[in-house]
């Protein structure tokens, strides 16, 4: 399942939508720096968070409105990641979603500073949450989970381990840890926020949608190694082959590239099993993880 249902087409355009609504508009002072955010979150994309918060918040009977706000707020913060990821002391890319990279069009330094201001409105919106105000206890632990998805123990954290692998030799251990970080982290939380926004409390449950988020988010980055051998830029709409030209750690490196596809198949199958109990319309977050296992870009 390599294209996404009609059902999760719609809710990708529904983000899309509560996304434009919450950037500040390009017009308004400073505005090249608004410009700059509107660029980096608005250039296309999988919409791949917002559809966990929906597929998951909707599974427990949330309303897609309760749900806007935590699905803009990750995208965000996945923007933001992609912004500085790109920078030429990161991973030094110059195409991002098949146009030039945030860094390209505007410089580095606004794109630094877009990708800051990017963060801090991912806050922002989630924390002005209307849907959520009645509830503070819920509200502050999805700003808490928001959190920790982005600091040392999250993204950040990831993308440190991933720079100081470069030019290394990773066991397959150490690669999970760098990836259970980097992108992990923020798929994990995805899910979490939708559960959290239609107000699932259930322990077990809760752990076996963690279980299901880490399992695609590892299935994910396999997914992604894999296409950086196997496609083109076109087919993509980045570099495609940059991995390797760089030297960094791989699953396909690592582990090899039957093995990687053995691994994809596993995680996969576990995530599926996680979320198979729950008595839920489950539907969606299935097949997210169909797509995620089979994306050609």
């Amino acid at each position: 399942m390599n294209e996404l249902t009609p059902e999760l087409v719609a809710l990708s355009a529904r983000a899309d939508e509560a996304l434009a609504r919450v950037l500040p508009d390009e017009a308004q002072p400073p505005v090249e720096l608004h410009r700059a955010m509107r660029y980096a979150v608005l250039g296309g994309g999988k919409r791949l968070r917002p559809l966990l918060v929906y597929s998951t918040g909707l599974a427990f009977g949330a309303a897609p409105e309760r749900l806007d706000a935590s699905a803009a707020a990750v995208e965000i913060i996945h923007a933001y990641s992609l912004v500085h990821d790109d920078l030429p002391a990161m991973d030094d890319d110059d195409l991002r979603r098949g146009r030039p990279t945030c860094h390209i069009v505007f410089g580095e330094a606004m794109a630094i500073l877009a990708g800051d201001a990017l963060q801090a409105l991912a806050f922002e919106v989630l924390a002005n949450d209307p849907a959520l105000v009645t509830d503070p206890v819920n509200h502050l632990a999805m700003l808490r989970t928001l959190a920790g998805a982005c600091g040392s123990h999250g993204m950040a954290g990831g993308q440190a381990f991933d720079l100081a692998a470069v030019g290394h030799v990773l066991d397959a251990s150490e690669l999970e840890r760098m990836h259970v970080h980097k992108t992990g982290a923020l798929i994990r939380a995805s899910v979490r926020l939708g559960a959290l926004a239609a107000g699932v409390r259930d322990a077990d449950t809760l752990d076996a949608l963690e279980t299901y988020g880490h399992s695609i988010g590892l299935a994910f980055q396999i997914r992604d190694d894999l296409l950086d051998i196997e496609a083109d830029t076109a087919q993509l709409g980045k570099t495609a082959g940059k991995d390797v030209a760089a030297n960094k750690p791989t699953y396909p490196a690592i582990l090899g590239v039957d093995a990687s596809r053995a691994e994809l198949a596993t995680l996969t199958a576990r995530a599926l099993a996680a979320i198979a109990p729950l008595e839920a319309g489950t539907d969606a977050l299935r097949d997210l993880a169909l797509f995620v296992s089979a994306r050609t870009s």
